[in-house]
């Protein structure tokens, strides 16, 4: 399970993020393009566009990598800011 704590800081503010147990596997970045985002230095993803709550498809695919990501490496903390 994700762990807030241990986000990575190139997460935007809100819903969703990527924690330190990201293993650079590329399924949320597939699933979701339009909100993940790989960093190449550091060689993991991160959440660089948060989707809009009022849109259930953006959240969807969100939720869709969330529940995919064989690390559970992302998270969804409930915040919308």
């Amino acid at each position: 399970m994700a762990d807030k704590d241990d986000k990575w800081p190139l997460n935007a503010a809100g819903k969703f993020y990527v924690d330190e147990q990201c293993i650079d596997c590329d399924l949320c970045r597939e699933t979701a393009p339009d909100f993940f985002k790989r960093d190449d230095d550091g060689g993991y993803s991160y959440v660089y566009n948060q989707p809009d709550t009022s849109n259930e498809d953006d959240i969807a695919l969100c939720m869709e990598a969330l529940e995919g990501c064989p690390v559970e490496a992302i998270g969804d903390d409930g915040a919308e800011d």
